[in-house]
């Protein structure tokens, strides 16, 4: 008799004491989410490039819906315009852009009757100097650190978007700027427990704006795994530079940037 009240007490705790959590979240009607990040990589014309429309969706679906049939096009000062033509759902292409330095590029974007557009210019950047391992780094002192190096152009106002991965992985992002740097040698930084020995890591720099910079430094300080906590404020919606002319109260997700960029692969030691 012990031994069976014993099973069933135990196969209780086992199998009778998960509770369904059914969990109402709020619903909203979808937003276009714009991708449209133009680089120009050193020692290529540049002239390919992709857009990335979709929309937003409810927190649990698995599948991101595609923006398709939406009228793309990319204008410069110079009366150019980039038609950026749907190859794929929701992937729209142009094989012929031209991109210039300091040049200013007008995204257009029309889709289901409504017209979005963005302004922004295209920034340089210094290539990758070097990069540097350290393999006690970490608070265990066994994580592999990486350190890509840069010279910082002197008199100039600069602002850096760094992006560090495996190919065709999501790259890990840093974002940095010059304002206690100036003309200097810096780096940008680059941590993964994981890392092992023959690993190859592609490092891009990219040249951003100031608006483009403070925009990505907010998603990032919102993602923050190591500062968040339970009780802290939700994130808010941020917004990027993308104006929705048909109607603002249906404002887009998302951000238009240019950059010329380098890239650094990197095999680790």
């Amino acid at each position: 008799m012990k031994h069976f009240i014993y099973i069933f007490l135990l196969s209780c705790f086992l199998f009778s004491c998960e509770d369904v959590i059914d969990v109402d979240l709020d619903t909203a009607p979808p937003r276009l989410v714009i991708d449209a990040s133009l680089a120009w990589e050193k020692e290529t014309f540049g002239n390919i490039q992709e857009i990335k429309l979709s929309l937003t969706a409810p927190y649990f679906n698995r599948t991101i819906p595609p923006a398709s049939g939406a009228i793309v096009t990319v204008a410069d000062t110079h009366d150019n315009v980039f038609v950026f033509n749907e190859e794929q759902q929701g992937y729209y292409r142009n094989y012929s852009f031209i991109p210039e330095i300091d040049g200013e590029y007008t995204l257009t974007v029309t889709y289901e009757g409504e017209t979005y557009t963005a302004i922004e210019t295209l920034k340089s950047v210094v290539p990758i100097d070097f990069v540097e391992q350290n393999n006690n780094g970490g608070f265990s002192g066994d994580s592999i650190e990486l350190k890509a190096y840069y010279t910082d152009p002197e008199d100039e106002e600069n602002y850096y978007l760094f992006e560090f991965g495996n190919e065709g992985d999501a790259p890990t992002l840093e974002v940095y700027d010059d304002e206690f740097n100036n003309g200097n040698q810096i780096f940008g930084f680059y941590m993964d427990e994981d890392l092992e020995k023959g690993d190859v890591l592609r490092i891009k720099i990219s040249g951003v704006s100031q608006r483009c910079f403070e925009y990505v430094n907010i998603l990032l300080q919102q993602t923050d795994e190591e500062t968040g906590d339970p009780f802290e404020t939700q994130p808010a919606t941020v917004r990027g530079n993308c104006v929705n002319q048909t109607n603002q109260n249906n404002f887009p997700l998302g951000y238009f940037r240019l950059t010329e960029t380098d890239v650094f692969h990197y095999t680790v030691q």
